[in-house]
């Protein structure tokens, strides 16, 4: 079988390394390198890199590794398109093109920075001093202002957003603290409206910052949307329980790119926590029903949400099975530890499933009464 996998980021590269190797397997990323996403806020405080060698990570798994940026897909002909001009066919596609930080907030793209832009908004906070407001107050604004205000001393750093984060009350106190202590004013119930220079424009009214940082929200690529494949509102591809796109069966879509539906836990959160047991799952899928074995329902439970607050402190957020905080968290260097140790596991796993196949692990929860699925190849 020809497997084609768009995409090797955290989920791409499972999904891809995870497949049987009896099939032919083409890999299609953008870059020659994986770069570890849940690392940017490091890189824009100083970390040399965050990037692995696509080489590295596939070698001896008989993988064919293409960089290209994908144009198009073609479902009705089963091939997919690049923009330097090439087409690839397949018998099955993994579509793992991931998300990016939504910038179509008016003036974002023009006037912020963002996590993907992590390497320049190092080069610019590193030519001076001033005031940098760090717009979106979910973990991922957190671990940003909290990155910046320890290491660039010279600026004032802001966090706006509009809510908390969610965590216990426990955890809130404990970030509030350690923000505080790192110096970052924190400006709550705050909704950014846009961005122009030098100006956050919120509903309490204009925020002046030298420098601008925006952390809000994910967006997804249009391509599966472009292709006909059926998607929720956010853009997403719906899938079953095995991953695959409800309309059309030669594609598994993996990662933040799949609308996943977790029993008891609604829609799957956009993250690597979901995200890499999703692309091992759909792997499992495609290699049960390429053997003519029954595909299983996918079993998935969050555990804890893991928050860096500087290099030397943290909080490990213990959750139920539906991602709600309970009260049990880890604080300080205990969990900047832990963190530090989840975040060398993904790239570590990465590298076991390419010496053994199959050998990443997830939390599966409870199993739960569903419909029997297809085996239809």
């Amino acid at each position: 079988m020809n497997i084609v996998v768009i995409g090797a980021g955290y989920a791409g590269l499972t999904a891809a390394l995870r497949l049987d190797r009896t099939h032919h397997i083409t890999l299609i990323s953008a870059e020659a390198h994986f770069t570890q996403r849940i690392r940017l806020h490091e890189l824009a405080a100083g970390r040399p890199t965050v990037r692995v060698p696509l080489a590295e990570l596939t070698h001896g798994t008989g993988i064919e590794t293409v960089v290209a940026r994908v144009a198009a897909l073609g479902p009705s002909a089963r091939v997919v398109r690049t923009e330097d001009g090439r087409e690839f066919g397949y018998d099955t596609l993994v579509y793992a093109l991931g998300s990016r930080t939504d910038v179509s907030v008016p003036g974002v793209a023009e006037h912020a920075f963002t996590a993907e832009s992590a390497a320049a908004l190092r080069t610019r906070l590193a030519s001076g001093g001033g005031d940098v407001a760090v717009v979106g107050g979910g973990l991922t604004g957190v671990e940003m202002a909290a990155e910046l205000a320890e290491t660039y001393p010279a600026w004032q750093v802001t966090l706006v957003s509009g809510n908390e984060p969610v965590l216990s009350a426990r955890g809130r106190r404990h970030v509030a603290g350690a923000l505080s202590r790192l110096g970052v004013t924190t400006r709550y119930g705050v909704r950014a409206s846009g961005v122009s220079a030098g100006t956050v424009h919120t509903t309490d009214g204009d925020i002046s910052a030298d420098v601008v940082v925006w952390a809000g929200s994910f967006t997804v690529p249009t391509l599966a949307a472009e292709a006909g494949l059926t998607v929720d509102a956010r853009g997403r591809a719906v899938v079953d329980a095995t991953m695959r796109s409800v309309s059309h069966p030669d594609v598994y879509v993996v990662g933040d790119a799949a609308a996943v539906r977790i029993p008891g836990a609604g829609e799957s959160r956009m993250s690597c926590a979901a995200g890499m047991p999703i692309a091992a799952h759909a792997a499992d899928s495609v290699n049960a029903r390429a053997a003519g074995r029954q595909a299983r329902p996918f079993r998935f439970r969050y555990l804890i949400q893991c928050v860096s607050i500087g290099r030397h402190d943290g909080l490990i957020q213990f959750v139920r099975h539906d991602d709600s905080p309970v009260e049990t968290v880890l604080l300080g260097r205990l969990a900047a530890f832990v963190k530090e140790q989840v975040c060398r596991f993904t790239v570590g796993s990465l590298r076991l499933e390419r010496r053994r196949p199959g050998t990443y692990l997830w939390p599966k929860g409870k199993a739960r009464a569903t419909r029997t699925l297809t085996t239809a190849p």
